[in-house]
């Protein structure tokens, strides 16, 4: 394991033992656990001082291919805008939400405005909670952590980001997004 520290924004320092054990600790939670056989760059930020949603927002920005997310809750604006101009790029995307948590009028509106641009959408029920939050960028990087794709996580929830370019690891949170997706039911229009 690399013990190595890097710097944030030029003035924290991090260690990327401490990264990698957090990592490590959410491929165990996986279904398919991943051996981490390659050194993967790692960035983080957190909320709310509004870093979190500017990397998650950039993140999405910068897909080519696909964009995979998985959510729990899902309010936020600048996230379903960043979404529907990957789509105008002509990436592919798809989003997996918890059905119980997004009943309400942001929510609702958030999923409509996907709909309508052509994002397909599922909701998954069959647990009492589906509290993923991930995304997987073109199949080789991960963005995950504690923040809820929401208005209130970016405003006052104290939140944490990591996205990992790691290919590896990646296709694990892949098979695991997609077992979520055949799961789930098509989201429609509410009118």
């Amino acid at each position: 394991m690399i013990a190595r520290a890097f710097t944030l924004k030029g003035t924290r320092s991090v260690s990327f033992r401490l990264l990698s054990c957090a990592v490590l600790s959410s491929a165990v939670l996986l279904a398919h656990p991943v051996k981490a056989a390659e050194t993967c760059p790692v960035q983080v930020a957190y909320s709310p001082d509004g870093s979190a949603e500017e990397l998650v927002v950039s993140a999405i920005s910068g897909a080519r291919q696909s964009i995979r997310l998985a959510a729990y809750s899902f309010t936020s604006p600048s996230v379903v805008r960043a979404l529907m101009a990957a789509k105008q790029r002509g990436v592919d995307v798809a989003v997996v939400v918890d059905e119980k948590a997004n009943h309400g009028k942001a929510s609702v509106a958030a999923l409509n405005l996907l709909t309508q641009a052509g994002i397909p959408s599922r909701t998954v029920s069959i647990y009492p909670i589906h509290h993923d939050k991930y995304i997987v960028i073109d199949g080789s990087q991960i963005e995950t952590g504690s923040f809820n794709y929401s208005s209130a996580a970016r405003r006052n929830s104290e939140n944490a980001v990591l996205i990992l370019q790691c290919p590896a690891v990646a296709r694990s949170y892949l098979q695991h997004w997609q077992s979520r997706w055949s799961q789930g039911s098509d989201y429609v229009l509410p009118y």
